[in-house]
């Protein structure tokens, strides 16, 4: 007898077109699909999204709009729990107002007498002390928790949480498969007006991904990532591919880098190219897979080109960033306030000539991040198939 399907929420950032989120949300939605499979349960996932139209065309899954209150009361009380997560929700930097709405959607759930997970979330920076003692209160009631860093950990350790129970997994991303109809290299580059094939064959110039965001006022490390590209180019030519993970802004932050590398790349004998409509994750990772080395911002697209094996470069804005390149034994190449060109171009040829050795030294530390991604995942469904 096979039993009922039972409804979870997912709440999260989706449905705001950030690649790095969405891809959260793939990850979590295969897993659950795989796990539940071998639970002997079926999971029917309710997604949370400011764009429920969009989310629900684009991952075939049920969706609600996350600002209508009623619309999540309701989906709550049909479910059987909720998940929060993944992704960097409870921290103040961004908003003040972040904290609360993410600690509402649990308590809410909470309240209604529901079963909460926590799956893969990072945790901070948060620095507003009167969030702490909420954070610890509804954390506190929470039927599993998985956090993405051991940071994060510590984090709820100081608040008075008892943190034992906590498990410290990799971002649900590591575990990010291409199809394998989308795993052919070196295809035609997409349908972008202007795109050319996709460069990195044989004798031709390597592939470097490309992902930036606004940060620093000054725009100094853009400045530093464009002048150090075309001094890279130099030495080699480079075909740089710019990966824009969040619409619309990494969009305008991609071309202001394509704007002061000026002539600089084609004058090398490379070439310069975007992608702007790579809206579901999996275009971005067949993107990122094509790369012959990656340099980084957005903590996704490190995330991407280590489960592809592409050897990257992370530039430092945020403690996440050091964090993921930590356990995938890398330094940044610099901080946003201090990035000098010359690092950049040295540590981009320095990946191009030691790729291969790059990927066999890394390659347990990435396998091992691949096959514990699901872990959370396969709590959840052990919850409920045994409570079936």
């Amino acid at each position: 007898m096979v039993a009922a399907a039972q409804k979870i929420v997912i709440s999260g950032f989706y449905g705001f077109r950030n690649s790095g989120d969405e891809a959260v949300l793939q990850s979590i939605l295969n897993a659950l699909r795989k796990q539940s499979q071998a639970a002997g349960i079926t999971l029917e996932p309710v997604v949370l999204s400011i764009d429920p139209e969009w989310t629900a065309a684009t991952y075939g899954v049920e969706s609600v709009h996350r600002m209508k209150l009623g619309e999540v009361r309701r989906a709550l009380s049909e479910s059987a729990g909720l998940i929060s997560g993944g992704g960097s929700l409870l921290q103040d930097v961004t908003s003040s107002k972040t904290i609360p709405y993410y600690l509402g959607i649990i308590k809410l759930a909470q309240w209604m007498g529901k079963p909460t997970f926590i799956y893969a979330q990072g945790v901070g920076p948060v620095n507003r002390k009167l969030f702490h003692p909420l954070i610890k209160s509804i954390f506190r009631k929470c039927a599993y928790i998985s956090l993405r860093d051991e940071q994060s950990r510590l984090l709820l350790q100081s608040m008075g949480l008892n943190i034992d129970e906590i498990d410290v997994v990799p971002d649900p991303v590591m575990g990010l498969e291409l199809p394998k109809d989308m795993q052919t290299e070196h295809t035609d580059a997409g349908s972008v007006a202007g795109d050319t094939p996709d460069s990195g064959l044989q004798g031709g110039p390597a592939t470097v991904g490309v992902s930036v965001r606004f940060w620093e006022q000054s725009r100094q490390e853009l400045d530093a990532l464009a002048e150090g590209l075309v001094k890279a180019s130099a030495v080699q030519p480079l075909h740089v591919r710019f990966l824009p993970f969040h619409h619309s802004a990494d969009n305008e932050a991609s071309r202001y880098v394509m704007q002061k590398m000026g002539r600089g790349i084609e004058d090398n004998g490379g070439s310069v190219t975007i992608r702007e409509d790579a809206l579901h994750p999996l275009q971005m990772l067949q993107e990122v897979s094509r790369c012959q080395a990656l340099i980084g911002m957005r903590l996704h697209s490190l995330i991407y080109a280590a489960g592809q094996r592409v050897p990257l470069l992370g530039v430092s804005y945020d403690p996440k960033i050091d964090h993921f390149l930590e356990r995938v034994a890398c330094q940044p190449v610099g901080k946003t306030d201090t990035l000098e060109a010359d690092k950049v171009a040295a540590g981009v040829l320095e990946l191009l000539s030691s790729g291969e050795s790059w990927r066999q030294e890394r390659e347990p530390l990435i396998a091992a991040l691949v096959q514990a991604a699901e872990a959370p995942a396969r709590r959840i469904a052990q919850y409920f198939g045994h409570k079936g």
